[in-house]
């Protein structure tokens, strides 16, 4: 099943990396968000844990081992194309999580990974999700 116009919803993970006052934020290569900001994360493999998931994730966009605090939340991330028919419809499950080793390199499903300071984050251009998610972490 492909991720445009799917026949179900997707279920996708991310990780909201932090170390202090900054998170890892990787630029997104793909629609939805293609040239935005926003957390590391991709689909749920089946047969994994939302968990495994998003620490594979992770790795494989930045380069880096983490652990997971907790969950952040459970979102909807649904797009519509001009015809009104659904052309995504992602289940995100999004947890919080602090860096363990590893070298912050993007990947290949990214065009830029890198720290940003939360009180930079308004200068850059975000998902919706991510904005949603820094509204529910807080500072």
């Amino acid at each position: 099943m492909g991720r445009e116009y799917p026949k179900f919803p997707v279920v996708g993970v991310g990780l909201l990396v932090r170390d202090g006052d900054r998170i890892v934020l990787v630029k997104r290569e793909r629609d939805p968000g293609k040239g935005c900001w926003s957390i590391p994360g991709g689909l749920l493999e089946l047969g994994e844990r939302a968990r495994d998931g998003a620490k594979r994730e992770i790795r494989e966009e930045t380069g880096l081992e983490v652990e997971i605090d907790g969950l952040i939340d459970v979102e909807e991330n649904i797009t519509y194309d001009e015809d009104g028919r659904v052309r995504f419809h992602y289940v995100l499950v999004d947890f919080l999580g602090h860096p363990v080793g590893g070298t912050l390199r993007p990947g290949t499903d990214v065009n830029e990974a890198r720290w940003v300071c939360l009180r930079e984050i308004d200068k850059l251009p975000i998902t919706n999700t991510l904005k949603r998610l820094l509204a529910k972490v807080g500072p």
